[in-house]
């Protein structure tokens, strides 16, 4: 089985609707593939409708969270979506993306950059506005040549010139939440250096024992040797390993199963999940 559990669509960041995302999934030669985009659900019915036969759904979303002044993202899998309290605290997240987008196009702006909130609106779509807007919007400006690039300290990555922070939830509260509705919780990327700061291993610990399930550990942003340091930390603490392409369509050039998770996990993820179950595909519309 090919198992990718973590990819964006147009209903976050990503450039693929959610139905063209299964559909190239399927052709990619998945067998499952999880959607997570940003702080919503939005995709989900959209996903199942076109879901090509043979391919399974894991539907889920990537929360954003801080701890100790260090951004980072938690995948929360097979959830009830519909659960008041988890809902509340995504709309939360949700809600606060659009002022703080318009902020960093502010900040541009007085650093002599040509954006507009109207070019970033236009890019985002119908989903949910984020930071990839913004960095596409500085990449058809020719001010960057790629989305990677614009997350630097120079513009967009935390503590950039650019950025600007957000409403996160604490990792804990997060956690907690998703458990309440039946979830699983992953740490995405825990170890991408490039992205700015990174939480500490005994910050990890801390989470591990507030009952996270389990961490990224195949993902792009990760060397041979961030991987070797996770998989150990991940067996000294209990916690399951994953892997993820973390794909985006062509906002970035990673490509759907680059990264997979084994089989064993997926079906440990699956066990422990009670909020919602994965989705057959029946052939698409």
């Amino acid at each position: 089985m090919r198992i990718d559990l973590h990819t964006h669509s147009t209903a976050s960041d990503g450039t693929d609707s959610p139905a063209e995302l299964v559909r190239n999934a399927g052709a990619a030669g998945l067998d499952v593939v999880g959607l997570t985009d940003h702080d919503t659900s939005r995709g989900y019915a959209e996903a199942i409708d076109a879901l090509p036969a043979g391919l399974t759904l894991v539907t889920g979303a990537e929360m954003s969270c801080r701890i100790d002044g260090v951004s980072m993202h938690m995948l929360a899998y097979l959830f009830d979506p519909e659960e008041p309290a988890l809902l509340a605290e995504r709309e939360l997240v949700r809600d606060d993306r659009v002022p703080r987008a318009r902020a960093m196009v502010a900040r541009l702006q007085e650093l002599g950059v040509p954006v507009t909130w109207e070019q970033v609106a236009r890019i985002a779509g119908e989903g949910s506005v984020g930071r990839p807007h913004v960095a596409t919007a500085l990449v058809e400006l020719g001010v960057v040549p790629t989305v990677n690039d614009a997350f630097t300290v120079d513009w967009l990555a935390d503590g950039g010139r650019a950025h600007v922070a957000k409403h996160e939830t604490a990792p804990f509260e997060a956690i907690r939440l998703v458990k309440a509705a039946g979830g699983v919780t992953v740490f995405a990327h825990p170890g991408a250096s490039k992205r700015g700061r990174t939480v500490p291993e005994s910050a990890i610990a801390e989470m591990a024992a507030a009952g996270l399930d389990g961490i990224e550990v195949d993902h792009m942003d990760h060397d041979d040797e961030t991987r070797v340091r996770l998989r150990g930390l991940a067996k000294e603490l209990g916690l399951l390993v994953t892997g993820s392409s973390d794909y985006h369509g062509s906002r970035k050039s990673v490509q759907l199963g680059e990264y997979t998770t084994d089989p064993e996990v997926y079906g440990e993820i699956t066990r422990r999940a009670t909020g919602a179950f994965p989705v057959p595909g029946a052939g698409g519309v």
